[in-house]
């Protein structure tokens, strides 16, 4: 999508624009302008650009490879590039452990006018189960691939849903998404240096 009109300044402008290494897609119009509203630390917007733009390449192969599998792409984008959100509130977090960002940030996004279907992702991203839809487990993927960390019962409940829609055989699946998520984790230390070069506060 196309930068924002009006585009902040300052440190969380340069979060938000800056092209990174690998190169970062940037956010889509309607959070940036949230993410200023709200005074966003530039650290939270450059994490979550990053957690965007992979969960925007995971997208990318899901509609390549498995175009049987309907998702709802823009719901899934939104929800990586909020997923964290909650840290504008709990600012903490943003340096160390912690999961009440989590429901602080649904709440949040309800206060914004967001609907439901699309603020649950603050809340859904660091916990999935078998009820989750595809565009949840998309999110918690590219949550954890980001930095390179892999989480086998995750990947394990989007592989069996790949398969159930394609009638592949599961180890093909598996085999297919591990090789996707090992060449988005290769990339993940320039992710992790641009994420550390912005500071917590603006």
């Amino acid at each position: 999508m196309s930068p924002s009109t009006g585009s902040p300044s300052g440190a969380l402008g340069r979060a938000l624009s800056e092209a990174g290494e690998p190169p970062l897609r940037p956010l889509p119009d309607e959070v940036v302008g949230l993410l200023e509203k709200l005074a966003a630390p530039p650290r939270l917007a450059a994490h979550l650009r990053a957690v965007h733009d992979v969960a925007c390449s995971l997208a990318d192969w899901l509609e390549k490879q498995h175009p049987e599998l309907p998702f709802d792409r823009e719901a899934a984008l939104f929800g990586a590039a909020t997923h964290d959100i909650g840290k504008t509130i709990h600012l903490e977090e943003l340096s160390g452990p912690g999961s009440a960002h989590e429901q602080a940030g649904y709440e949040l996004l309800l206060s914004q006018g967001i609907d439901e279907e699309r603020a649950r992702f603050a809340r859904t991203h660091a916990s999935w189960g078998v009820d989750v839809g595809v565009e949840d487990l998309l999110v918690s993927t590219a949550d954890k691939v980001w930095k390179a960390k892999r989480v086998n019962d995750l990947e394990q409940l989007l592989v069996d849903r790949l398969a159930v829609a394609s009638g592949q055989p599961t180890w093909e699946v598996f085999m297919a998404l591990d090789d996707v998520l090992d060449r988005i984790a290769a990339a993940a230390k320039g992710r992790l240096a641009f994420q550390a070069r912005h500071p917590v506060a603006g």
